[in-house]
Order: structure tokens, then sequence, then C-alpha cells
């Protein structure tokens, strides 16, 4: 398993949630924080960052990524173009970026002389290292690029690796923006306990656990979620009687459609920030 030097220079342009989770798993990881660097737009995000993490926060972009092997690109998609352009890299730097609906293509007119790009899409759990990342590098570029990037991806969560770019967008919608749909399960069945008589509190403690409960069975197990589910669906019992009502209301093909519409807004959105370029 490949891992980064932990004196090599890493610079984050953006000091948001994404890039604190991490910066807090190289932290974890052995990384020296004086080898950390964040850009920022004031003082005040200097200050704190400085104080939460104790590395190298500063307003100034030319002296955030001077001399970094690695660059992680943070901030919104909206702000990328006055971040890149006419920022220069030095030859051999890997740019990672995290900003979602950001092509490739897009980035490269933004930079110029462009460096070796990963395009990534964590999720929100990555601040708590459980995320998973999906992510992809073009085929010409250098295998050790590859694994720099999984290295310090890894370090707040599970990578995936996609074979084309526009995967990304499937990406997205499925584990960008999976916990809302997680949550807004969650929220559901909480209720659906509530309409059965049950106080609110209850219902919401029963569905929280219930669902993190079966996540860590999926995850511990490693056994897929067919097989857990028919295990746990007993013939003529009240999970299958359940489950009967779920499939009859057509749930595979509103989640299908639901992903759907999630990939056709990350292309538009692609498209869009394209325009800007």
């Amino acid at each position: 398993m490949t891992t980064l030097s932990h004196d090599s220079t890493i610079a984050f342009l953006g000091g948001g949630n994404m890039a604190a989770s991490l910066i807090g798993g190289l932290l974890s990881a052995g990384h020296a924080a004086e080898n950390l660097r964040v850009a920022v737009r004031g003082a005040e995000s200097v200050e704190r960052l400085r104080l939460r993490f104790g590395v190298a926060a500063t307003t100034q972009l030319a002296d955030c990524v001077a001399g970094a092997g690695i660059v992680v690109l943070a901030v919104k998609p909206q702000q990328a173009a006055d971040v890149l352009r006419g920022l220069q890299l030095a030859p051999g730097t890997v740019l990672i970026s995290v900003a979602a609906g950001l092509r490739i293509e897009t980035l490269r007119r933004w930079l110029g002389a462009a460096p070796t790009i990963v395009r990534a899409m964590p999720n929100t759990p990555a601040l708590f290292g459980a995320g998973v990342t999906g992510a992809y590098l073009p085929p010409e570029a250098p295998a050790t690029a590859k694994a720099q990037a999984d290295a310090l991806l890894r370090t707040a969560g599970a990578t995936c690796w996609v074979e084309r770019e526009e995967l990304i967008d499937a990406v997205t919608a499925l584990s960008g923006s999976g916990p809302a749909y997680y949550f807004l399960l969650t929220e559901i069945l909480a209720e659906a306990g509530v309409s059965l008589g049950l106080d609110a509190a209850t219902a919401e403690q029963l569905a929280r656990l219930t669902f993190t409960g079966a996540a860590t069975m999926l995850s511990e197990t490693g056994i897929d979620a067919a097989t857990l589910r028919a295990q746990v669906t007993s013939k003529g019992g009240t999970t299958e009687a359940a489950v009967a009502a779920l499939e009859s209301a057509d749930l595979r093909r509103i989640f299908q459609t639901a992903l759907v519409a999630a990939v056709d807004r990350a292309r538009l959105r692609g498209d869009e920030l394209a325009a800007l370029a």
C-alpha cells in the first residue's frame, strides 16, 4: 500500500469542511503539520485553521502552492476560476480537485500549463473518516500520481477509481448525494413509527440505530446486501410482508429515477462551469 511521505508539502486551496477532513486525516496518519499549507480568503479563517490544526495558513495563493508536490482544490466550484487563473504550479505537481462539477478540461483551461489533474468526489462522512471517494485520473498520467492521490484521499475513508471521467457524475448521484437518501429514509421510517403509535423520540432512536446497525452488519460481515436481506426475510413473516409492499410500490424504479435526476443535474452543472472557462 502506497503512503505519502510525512515530510512532503501538500497545499490546500480552500479551508472548508472537505479540506478540514483531509487535513485531519493526514495529521492522524502522521503527516507533519508544518508541511501542510492552506490558502483561505480572510484573516479570521487563517487564525481558525492555525489554532485547530497547527498548519501554515495564509491568504496568499502563490505562497501556499510554492514547492508543493500536491495541491488540493477544495473551494466552491464557482470560485475556482478566480483561484486558478494565473496560478503557477511547479512541473510535476499533482492537482486533486474535490470541487463538484468541475471537469478536467475546464480546470486545464484555467491553469494554462496544466499539472497532472485528479478529479475526485468525496461525500460528507469523510468528516468522520468514514467517507468514500470516487476518483478519476486520465490514462496518460503517471501511476505515481494515482498512488499519491489514493493515499491522500484514503485518509478520509475508502476510494473507488473509475475508468472514465463521465462516471464521476454517477459517483456523485450514488455516493456524493447518497447520505441525503439515507437521512431521508431514516426520517421516513421514524415518521412511520410515530403513525403507528410510538412517541417521536423512540421512533427516531429506533430508526437511527436500526440503519446504523444494518450498515455495520453490511460492512463487518462482507456479505452482499441481497443475501443479508434474504437472511432476515422469513417466509410468511412480517419482514416479507413489508418488503413485498415496498416492491409493489416500485421502490427500485423510484431510486433509479432519483439517481438519473442527480446525474442530469451534475452534467448540467458541469456544462455551466465549463462555460465560465
